[in-house]
């Protein structure tokens, strides 16, 4: 397997601003410090490759600085060159973690995650969609037809819904917030809407039930995860409540149902805005360990998920409390 680092990349950003660019670098590190042969620097997405997600003059206008204000403030980004860089490589990381994927069983990329992006425009954080474009890119060169995005980031994929709407070949599933942002959603194939303050042992049981569905709904040939950090009890935009332990039981389940059903999976990391930058970078590491441990063979972490990720009895009933509730769009065979 290969991991993608971009952090060497920068986008520069001023003084205070909220977004957290120092966690690439240190998770970097991080992973560096056990498997330092699995790292490997991506290829940028090229404007073609864009275009087949994104609409070709809103990819002209991201290159050339162009955008208006608006557009930039809807993104939360300044432009520069070194910004549409670190687009285009993060974009590009995701690609080459579901080429990974494909070959070995597993890519990921340390960055990534970027679902807010819709076809036309950036939005949250987001300028590329990279699960998008990495899809549409696998499919046009015929290596995939069918796909599974699993969105685990505690706020809706909006964007990637958008993009894969009336595809029949993919299906989207969200994980999210239900009064979190973004506050007008798009509908996924399979959209679960979770409670302020829900925590590890709901959560699970949701995922337990959605998962399965959405594996017997999309039969992939890949499948894209977006592991957020942000569903973390300590995340100043998250407000769900799971534990570092949790966080890691979900992981280890949703790693463990793709090996079992031979799915080939590409990881992302997605969102993490805990005040504490260490516990982000916990969280994302720890997703990366357990890829490690199941796809190369070496144990790197040094505790195990605590929480039971078989689907337990009681999974339907929990699931049915944080609203379980299936969209009537789902890809037809």
């Amino acid at each position: 397997m290969r991991i993608y680092h971009t952090d060497h990349f920068v986008l520069p950003l001023p003084a205070g601003h909220r977004f957290p660019m120092r966690k690439y670098a240190e998770l970097r590190q991080r992973v560096a410090a056990v498997a330092p042969d699995l790292l490997s620097v991506p290829e940028a997405a090229t404007d073609a490759e864009l275009a087949l997600a994104h609409d070709p003059a809103y990819v002209r206008a991201v290159a050339a600085g162009t955008l208006d204000g608006p557009a930039l403030r809807r993104i939360g980004f300044p432009w520069s060159p070194a910004m549409v860089e670190r687009s285009r490589r993060s974009t590009g990381a995701t690609l080459a973690a579901c080429r990974s994927a494909l070959a070995c069983g597993c890519g990921v990329n340390l960055a990534g995650g970027t679902h807010h992006a819709h076809r036309a425009f950036g939005e949250g954080f987001c300028v590329f969609n990279d699960a998008a474009v990495a899809v549409r890119v696998l499919q046009t060169e015929r290596r995939i037809a069918r796909a599974l995005v699993v969105d685990l980031d505690v706020h809706q994929g909006d964007g990637t819904a958008a993009i894969f709407a009336g595809d029949p070949d993919i299906f989207t599933l969200s994980l999210h917030g239900r009064h979190n942002f973004p506050f007008r959603k798009q509908a996924s194939c399979l959209d679960i809407e979770l409670d302020d303050g829900t925590g590890d042992d709901a959560y699970l049981a949701a995922l337990q039930a959605a998962l399965p569905y959405a594996l017997a709904r999309a039969r992939p040939e890949l499948a894209v995860y977006l592991a957020g950090a942000d569903p973390y009890a300590g995340d100043r935009l998250g407000r769900l409540r799971l534990s570092k332990q949790g966080l890691a039981a979900r992981d280890a389940y949703v790693l463990g149902e793709f090996a079992r059903r031979c799915v080939p999976v590409a990881i992302a990391m997605a969102g993490g805005y805990a005040d504490n930058i260490d516990d982000v970078v916990d969280i994302h590491f720890a997703t990366v360990a357990l890829a490690i441990e199941r796809h190369d063979g070496r144990r790197v972490l040094d505790f195990s998920p605590a929480p039971d990720t078989q689907c337990s009895g009681e999974a339907s009933l929990l699931a049915s409390r944080v609203g379980f509730a299936p969209h009537a769009r789902t890809p037809s065979r």
